[in-house]
């Protein structure tokens, strides 16, 4: 009995993570692009985006997580993952409001990167104080992140 749909886009979106992860970005792109053809998932759009992103397509990343909210408006990581897009290309203030977002989504496990995301545009934005908070905050929901604590090391260094 052949797959139905639902399930061939998820083996296509399972091949394309793994050759997302070995690095093969243009046989990501391909799989990920299979698996919407089949049935267009939250997932699948903000993997194609983070797929972009690796190979420098940042407007192209950024489109992919609009696809994504569009069909998953309660799916955290697009948001996330657009304001990580936008504190690259140094656009805190509009950064500031996708990640704000990624917090409240309903939907959305790894808490602590937006939060940690957050900590930099506002770090950026020279608000050490607001910055600080949201690090704290990071490493309250996940106490082994080292990225946060790194960044309150950092912070104490400057301020001492």
């Amino acid at each position: 009995m052949p797959l139905d749909r639902t399930a061939q886009a998820q083996r296509h979106l399972q091949r394309a993570y793994r050759a997302q992860m070995e690095g093969d970005y243009d046989r990501a792109v391909e799989l990920y692009r299979q698996s919407l053809a089949l049935h267009p998932t939250a997932e699948a759009h903000t993997f194609l985006g983070w797929t972009f992103h690796f190979q420098g397509k940042i407007d192209e990343a950024i489109a992919e997580c609009k696809r994504a909210i569009e069909i998953d408006p309660e799916f955290g990581n697009p948001y996330n993952d657009i304001g990580a897009y936008l504190i690259g290309l140094e656009r805190y203030d509009e950064a500031i409001p996708w990640l704000e977002q990624a917090i409240v989504a309903k939907r959305y496990e790894p808490r602590h990167f937006p939060y940690f995301n957050l900590g930099r545009a506002h770090l950026a934005k020279g608000s050490i104080n607001r910055a600080r908070e949201l690090f704290k905050q990071a490493l309250e929901i996940e106490p082994r992140y080292a990225l946060a604590r790194q960044a309150l090391e950092q912070l104490r260094r400057m301020v001492n």
